[in-house]
């Protein structure tokens, strides 16, 4: 089965950043869209944000202004990046390709 691996994450203050990767063998440019979603402690995994395949970008609220989603065709490669991180922010990010089965995830903690 194809994969979607996720790495990244890791443990970093409040006011740091982080870089998240996710990785497929499928050829990331064939998707219209691609998401990010965020599964904080004991709550539902919500969605954080997406790219379309003309490289339009769109963000939930709480991540605006401070997250960035690209994607390097390539190397096959999406990325978000992650600045002034919040305690909120914590959880396990998860890059969701429309048809692939969900990655194991990569946790990312931001202590306050």
């Amino acid at each position: 089965q194809v994969q979607v691996l996720e790495s990244g994450g890791g443990l970093v203050q409040a006011g740091g950043s982080l870089t998240l990767s996710c990785s497929t063998s499928r050829e990331i440019g064939r998707f219209k869209a691609i998401h990010w979603y965020r599964q904080p402690p004991g709550k539902q995994r919500d969605l954080v944000a997406t790219i379309s395949n003309h490289d339009e970008t769109n963000y939930a609220d709480s991540v605006k202004g401070r997250f960035t989603f690209s994607r390097d065709l390539g190397k096959n490669m999406l990325y978000l990046q992650m600045n002034s991180l919040k305690h909120d922010d914590t959880g396990v990010y998860y890059c969701r390709i429309p048809g692939l089965n969900w990655g194991q995830g990569t946790q990312v903690t931001v202590s306050s």
